[in-house]
């Protein structure tokens, strides 16, 4: 289960390099421990956490090249005694996490790095940039899950994601919060996503008609034909689809399915449901696609349409409604010192952490405490476990198919008071006491 190759120590703002040469400088080179979190956004209600697998292996490769440190030493910016330290520097450090698939609300660490200062600081863009942009997508794909109440969602975002990592991460991202499949080909084949796709307009009017279009798909992919019916007329689509339907069913095939991607989305499904059931293709589905997010999904489900499966795309793959995640890395300690920031709406909870969830006797979500990562909370399960110890991965991660059964088990306890699509209830997080009187001694 690989990623596409880690960018390397560059992929890091400037402001890292030369804060570690300022450490360098001056010898600081504590063990520290960074607390990542997201702050409280209005549209989201909760966030699910991704991203976590790729920062390990990235954090295990991690290492400057020689021709990194040449390029470096090339900008005039940095001395020869510091890129000699970072020509043999690696992540020796220790990170503890929760689980891809965990459910987190605002202000909670997801993710804590306690490693010597330079290495810690260093990670900091590359652990914001991954793990943000991991959970933005999560999150927005398990809304879309959720608005569709029970039918299958397809991603089919990968043309519209902002560069090729960015679809990748969106097709592993939805699969883990619930979809289904894929048209990501790539994404298939590295982690064993199904995929789906059906025909674009251009199949359709490459033919002299429709229904020779219709029939030459289906005659190629009998057994997973789902024809395109709204490329020139919607409603004779769907009887030109009825044709080859009947005729694949004389041959002992089945036509999957129609999509519909423009128009009246409620009045068209009942209309094109009509045809095909008085057609005898009662078993043909419906899907459907067209700029789909969590709130047209809700739309359309709540009017009525007869819409089997839907196709979510630019929308779901660029999180159109929220396209950031406002994540935070702080520091928290350095060496046997608790620190925080203090700055108007700004503050940040000094020391090492645990996030407590306490459950209700059917397994749903009660509320959560974020507390000292010493200290234990009776009736409580902790969420930071350890994933690396000095700089090692500790044993064998889990499968994306764990993952995404994790998320759908903690999903399903979360009360759906916190997940509406608009002004969902904050969920109960409060501080421990221990961490509160922390705060009042730093």
């Amino acid at each position: 289960m690989s990623f596409p190759e880690f960018p390397g120590p560059l992929f890091t703002d400037l402001y890292e390099l030369t804060m570690a040469a300022g450490y360098f400088d001056r010898q600081l080179d504590d063990t520290a421990t960074f607390s990542l979190f997201v702050r409280s956004h209005p549209k989201r209600g909760y966030y699910v956490a991704a991203g976590l697998q790729e920062v390990v292996d990235a954090l295990t490769r991690f290492h400057f090249s020689d021709e990194e440190i040449d390029w470096l030493q090339q900008t005039g910016r940095f001395n020869r005694d510091f890129l000699a330290h970072l020509s043999t520097l690696r992540f020796t450090g220790d990170v503890i996490a929760m689980a891809e698939g965990e459910i987190f609300f605002s202000d909670e660490p997801v993710l804590e790095v306690s490693a010597p200062l330079i290495q810690a600081q260093i990670v900091e863009t590359y652990l914001i940039n991954t793990v943000g942009v991991s959970s933005l997508l999560a999150t927005k794909a398990a809304r879309c899950v959720h608005a569709a109440a029970g039918r299958p969602v397809v991603d089919f975002s990968l043309r519209r994601t902002q560069g090729s990592h960015a679809g990748m991460t969106v097709a592993r991202s939805a699969y883990i919060a619930g979809f289904s499949a894929t048209s990501n080909v790539l994404a298939g084949k590295i982690w064993g996503i199904p995929i789906s796709g059906t025909m674009a307009h251009s199949f359709v009017t490459a033919f002299e008609s429709e229904t020779e279009a219709f029939e030459a798909y289906a005659n190629l992919f009998p057994d997973s034909a789902v024809l395109l019916i709204d490329t020139y007329d919607t409603l004779q689509g769907a009887r030109n689809a009825a044709i080859v339907g009947n005729s694949m069913k004389k041959k002992g095939k089945a036509l999957l399915g129609v999509r519909l991607d423009s128009g009246d989305m409620v009045t068209l499904s009942r209309q094109v449901r009509r045809i095909l059931d008085d057609a005898g293709l009662s078993d043909v589905k419906i899907f459907a696609s067209s700029g789909f997010d969590e709130y047209a999904l809700e739309r359309l489900i709540a009017g009525g349409a007869r819409i089997d499966a839907f196709g979510v795309g630019t929308r779901m793959g660029v999180s159109a409604d929220a396209p950031y995640l406002d994540m935070i890395y702080k520091m928290v300690r350095v060496g046997k010192r608790d620190v925080r920031k203090v700055s108007e709406g700004k503050i940040t909870l000094a020391g090492e952490k645990q996030v407590f969830r306490q459950h209700a006797d059917d397994g749903g979500f009660l509320g959560d405490t974020i507390g000292m990562r010493g200290e234990s909370l009776n009736g409580t399960t902790p969420l930071l476990r350890p994933v690396m110890e000095k700089g090692r991965p500790m044993g064998p991660m889990p499968t994306l198919e764990e993952i995404r059964s994790r998320f759908a088990r903690n999903f399903e306890r979360l009360d759906n008071c916190h997940k509406r699509l608009s002004n969902p209830e904050p969920y109960p997080v409060r501080v421990s006491d221990r961490l509160a009187a922390l705060q009042e001694r730093v």
